[in-house]
């Protein structure tokens, strides 16, 4: 089962990331779990870069990267002969470990840890997530993902009063879990054949909230290209500029909304049906509303540095110099570093 996780461009073109549902941001669902404790806890011995993080910016992040986990294990040390446990957790690349410190430092609970090239930021004690919960009370996600957070909502609220301690309650947990992203393994499966799955709850209000959230959204999913194709020009080249933020269809009407918010762009449905694209390719519309939009709503992480070398590449093609030998050699320096050619 394959999961959109946004995209990136590879000789040019435009192409779908895609993880498994499980790996990637529910990496520690399945995965993760035997190796997370195995993982370097990290702690910051030396500094890092900090980032002031708007509550909206992270609700934003969080709506692009976050992964709300609920963990049932065989265990014949609890009454029910099962333990249970939740996560809350992102995924990054270890490139954006000032990111996630900075994440942890505002919300004041959780650890990081690596495992191999990634990092991820992870809350687990029902004391810690209490904070977690009332972030997203107080500053809602809008896209689907709100959906598992008002189901893992529910799991905690049965954990903290203690009812997974019952079969009982451990069955309602386990129909919680049935909705929320792989849903049951094959173990619990055989070993609660008759668990009725609880419905997920509908999202309805899918209004961006504030411009905060597009910068936190932004960082996680968006996506600055610079394309550089064959043309009639004197250098027999030419340049051009794309925003992109790629997105699962069933947050379409969310993606559409964005071309009312920016004023510009378009939506378009990927062919296979899975994801969509909001797209400005429009010169005027990515220098006189994208890139100022994002100078007063600054990106965080790695992607500013992709966003900076973009406005760079702008700034060459409003100038014409993209025409001259220089200006097309510095197009491509700039488009050589960006995304996943940034070391």
């Amino acid at each position: 089962m394959l999961r959109v996780n946004g995209s990136c461009q590879v000789g040019g073109v435009s192409r779908l990331k895609y993880s498994l549902i499980g790996f990637v941001r529910n990496y520690i669902g399945k995965i993760l779990y035997k190796q997370i404790n195995k993982a370097i806890f990290y702690s910051t011995v030396n500094k890092t870069r900090e980032f002031t993080i708007n509550p909206w910016f992270l609700t934003g992040f969080s709506d692009a990267e976050s992964c709300f986990s609920i963990k049932i294990n065989k265990d014949q040390n609890y009454s029910t002969g099962w333990a249970v446990g939740l996560v809350f957790h992102i995924g990054l690349h270890k490139k954006d470990l000032a990111l996630l410190e900075s994440i942890k430092k505002f919300l004041g609970v959780g650890k990081i840890y690596y495992v191999e090239d990634m990092i991820f930021y992870r809350v687990q004690s029902i004391k810690d997530l209490e904070i977690i919960i009332n972030h997203f009370d107080n500053y809602s996600l809008i896209t689907q993902k709100h959906s598992d957070c008002l189901l893992f909502k529910m799991a905690f609220d049965l954990i903290k009063n203690k009812e997974h301690l019952t079969i009982e309650g451990l069955k309602k947990l386990i129909a919680i879990k049935a909705s929320l992203n792989l849903g049951l393994s094959e173990e619990l499966k055989k070993a609660f054949p008759t668990i009725v799955t609880v419905l997920r709850p509908v999202v309805v209000n899918q209004t961006i909230p504030d411009p905060q959230w597009v910068a936190g959204f932004t960082s996680g999913e968006g996506c600055f290209f610079i394309n550089i194709f064959n043309s009639k020009t004197k250098i027999g080249f030419g340049t051009k500029l794309s925003f992109q933020i790629t997105q699962h269809s069933r947050d379409e009407q969310l993606m559409k909304s964005l071309i009312v918010y920016f004023g510009c762009g378009s939506y378009t449905k990927r062919k296979e049906g899975l994801a969509g694209d909001f797209r400005v390719t429009k010169f005027e519309d990515i220098f006189i509303k994208i890139i100022p939009f994002f100078q007063r709503h600054q990106l965080i992480g790695e992607k500013i540095q992709d966003f900076q070398d973009w406005c760079k590449c702008a700034d060459l093609i409003k100038a014409k110099r993209h025409l001259t030998e220089e200006g097309l050699e510095e197009t491509r320096k700039l488009k050589a570093r960006m995304n996943k050619g940034r070391k």
